[in-house]
């Protein structure tokens, strides 16, 4: 297999691309930023988080919500001004320090390789049910190899996977959000569910704000992905015009889908139904079968199977990405930044991110060990990542704008209310994170999460410190 060597140029972002393929059509990319945050996080995770906090679950999500909305246009600021294949991890390279960039991509690219995990055994426990003789690690590495083999080709077959698998989650969503829109309006009349009684009936913080502020942890899970778009840009033509047009859609889209359909679910099920706590079974499926929809079970299965299908594609790529541009950096071993010229794809990047995942789905997800435990805690860990994640993109939008501005460089895509909102963000996600550390049920996962961060930042200021001494 004959292979080439690339090297990126942190002052010029736009280089990556010269060893990428541009092969990803507009179309790819704003379904991939709806597709990376549709997953099995909506379909079956938001049930817990519903039952924990109530229905001011919506609350959690429309905050969340309202977060990526301003965290995809600092990002989209940043990324119209100088795409990169490395996104918000080369961003903080530049404008906080090298130690930074360092530190967040290896967290981001742990997070997507765990993801893949997770969806990977969510998909395996549905084929399970269906065919029981067969055991879920057979199915979950059967999975993962299968999927993970479309990032083994020119990056427009991925675009196209990713494209229909999304469309098959957005139309479900679509078809959902008409029933239930129908049932709040007591239009439809199947089912033993209609109207919004159930917003307040059993009331609508029954347990009090700590849960709501801890379900921003499961919220956070949910939301991040969006920024995909920003990552995969660098692998079309015309990346800034592909950002400024994902970044503004984006928003809308998924603030409908994520907390247009929690809103309905919390106005049509009781909190306290003890399905919803139920792991694995979803608050769309409980939903759908109180409305009174016929094979809501199977027809809920073959959209979470398609979703976390999706979603393991795009977290593989995402990971795979990530792992490069750290390549390129000289923050991660030089071969991960070799680049099949055959197909333009980081192809040993890619073989890396599998293998991590595939160890992390056979070990974590073996069945002596309860699924529910061990999603939830995955849910929230990355929860705790996801924050962090957006607390260094915040951080570098502040600085690099001043820098932009400095230079007197059109700037594409604004931030609004610079450095107001900015800092808004930044000092409510300390704020979050905060009070989450004093919180007993998840003072565990946030402390030990960045007790890692601390780590690979200070494994990230020796490796900038020896560089320096080499440079």
């Amino acid at each position: 297999m004959a292979v080439i060597n690339t090297r990126t140029n942190l002052d010029e972002g736009s280089k990556t691309r010269g060893s990428l393929k541009a092969g990803l059509k507009s179309r790819h990319l704003t379904m991939m930023s709806i597709a990376g945050v549709i997953g099995g996080s909506l379909f079956v995770g938001s049930g817990s988080v519903i039952h924990s906090a109530g229905p001011a679950a919506f609350l959690a999500f429309l905050v969340g919500g309202i977060l990526m909305m301003l965290i995809m246009r600092m990002l989209g600021e940043m990324a119209t001004s100088s795409p990169d294949t490395g996104s918000f991890s080369t961003y903080a390279d530049r404008a906080i320090g090298r130690w930074a960039g360092f530190t967040i991509g290896w967290l981001y690219w742990g997070y997507w390789v765990s993801l893949m995990a997770w969806e990977a055994y969510v998909a395996g426990k549905i084929l399970h049910g269906w065919f029981p003789g067969v055991s879920i690690n057979v199915f979950v590495l059967a999975v993962t190899l299968g999927l993970i083999s479309i990032n083994f080709f020119n990056v427009k077959n991925y675009g196209e996977f990713e494209f229909w698998f999304a469309l098959i989650k957005v139309v479900a969503i679509v078809c959902f959000l008409v029933v239930c829109c129908l049932a709040v309006m007591n239009i439809w009349t199947v089912g033993e569910v209609k109207g919004i009684t159930n917003l307040t009936a059993h009331g609508f913080m029954p347990n009090g704000i700590e849960p709501v502020v801890g379900a921003m942890l499961g919220v956070m899970f949910a939301f991040l992905g969006a920024e995909i778009a920003t990552i995969a840009a660098s692998e079309s033509k015309n990346p800034s015009q592909q950002i400024m047009k994902t970044t503004k859609s984006v928003v809308w889209r998924v603030g409908l889908f994520y907390v247009g359909s929690i809103f309905l679910i919390v106005c049509l099920v009781p909190w306290n139904d003890p399905m919803l706590g139920e792991s694995g079974y979803g608050s769309y499926r409980r939903t759908l079968e109180l409305l009174g929809v016929p094979g809501a079970e199977l027809l809920m299965n073959f959209v979470v199977l398609t979703s976390v299908s999706s979603c393991l594609i795009s977290a593989h790529y995402t990971a795979s990405r990530m792992l490069f541009s750290l390549a390129t950096r000289g923050d991660a071993p030089s071969i991960f930044k070799v680049i099949k010229p055959e197909t333009g794809i980081p192809v040993y990047a890619i073989i890396g991110s599998c293998v991590v995942a595939v160890v992390l789905a056979l070990i974590n997800f073996s069945e002596t060990l309860r699924p529910k435990d061990v999603l939830d805690t995955l849910m929230n860990m990355t929860g705790t990542i996801a924050l962090l994640v957006y607390l260094v993109i915040a951080c570098s939008q502040l600085k690099m704008r001043r820098k932009l501005d400095q230079t007197g460089r059109n700037i594409p895509l604004k931030m609004w209310l610079y450095p107001w909102l900015t800092w808004a963000v930044i000092i409510f996600i300390v704020v979050c994170l905060a009070v989450m550390s004093f919180m007993p049920e998840y003072q565990v996962l946030v402390v030990s999460t960045g007790g890692a961060g601390v780590a690979l930042a200070l494994i990230g200021m020796l490796h900038q410190a020896r560089c320096a001494r080499r440079s």
